[in-house]
């Protein structure tokens, strides 16, 4: 039985609890555009970029799962790049489903969380409130900060992607961590972690007065990269969406170097 756009975008809304979940006004979660075939494969991606829609089309598939989608800048007339991704996109007739604050909150599909175990951590609860919601996961350990970091490290070359971290001190362990995905790093989040007694914090980016006050905190901060992290996500959610529908998936790699 074939699977249209909408049943499948239907099934991940479903899956992801979408309905009401808190989001930036622009992020518009859901089936974002629509195509006329069935789904006969399903890509995962991070970012809805050209070059993303170029290597999706080249692969076969037609509905393209992203963590951010086409509509961060609102409402803007359909010319130059933003002309080039939706022609492209339709032209190939691939359907695109964007999920972003519903999937980094996820407990089963959370970047953060399937970070953390990808590294061998357990969570044991949430962290990076956002309204009502936890973006990102926290817990305990007693490994040398050196080791996470060169984990982190082999990670994110997949991506390639290069770390950065605050100073860290010889001997340093890490005994109480946070992960927050994506543009983790914020005055908000080194808060939070302060307050939590977190002594590492791993995060895909932040800005420069971030590893300032991190230091002052005496937390210690690896910033392994923004796509790098928020990669685990969609692949989580294709994969489950394909074993459930019997579709194939892919992984559309188009790494920005952040």
């Amino acid at each position: 039985m074939s699977l249209t756009c909408d049943a499948l975008a239907d099934y991940l809304n479903r899956l992801l609890d979408v309905a009401g979940h808190p989001d930036y006004p622009h992020a518009v979660n859901g089936l974002q555009l629509a195509n006329r075939e069935p789904v006969n494969r399903i890509g995962a991606a991070v970012d809805l970029s050209l070059r993303a829609v170029e290597k999706a089309h080249t692969a076969g598939v037609n509905f393209l799962i992203v963590h951010h989608g086409m509509f961060w800048d609102g409402v803007q007339p359909l010319v130059a790049r933003a002309y080039e991704r939706v022609r492209a996109l339709i032209t190939a007739d691939i359907a695109v489903y964007s999920v972003h604050l519903p999937l980094d909150s996820s407990a089963e599909f959370g970047n953060s969380a399937l970070l953390a175990r990808r590294l061998g951590l357990t969570p044991t609860g949430g962290f990076a409130r956002y309204s009502d919601v936890f973006l990102g996961v926290l817990g305990e350990s007693d490994i040398p900060t050196t080791d996470l970091v060169k984990a982190v490290a082999g990670f994110a070359t997949e991506h390639d992607s290069v770390i950065r971290t605050t100073p860290i001190q010889t001997g340093q362990r890490t005994r109480r961590w946070a992960i927050c995905s994506g543009a983790g790093a914020n005055t908000d989040t080194l808060r939070e972690a302060a307050r939590a007694g977190i002594d590492t914090l791993l995060v895909g980016e932040g800005a420069h007065h971030t590893a300032v006050d991190a230091e002052e905190l005496s937390i210690s901060v690896i910033y392994a990269g923004h796509y790098a992290t928020e990669t685990l996500g969609v692949q989580a959610i294709a994969q489950r969406a394909s074993t459930d529908h019997g579709i194939p998936w892919l992984f559309v790699s188009a790494p920005t170097g952040l």
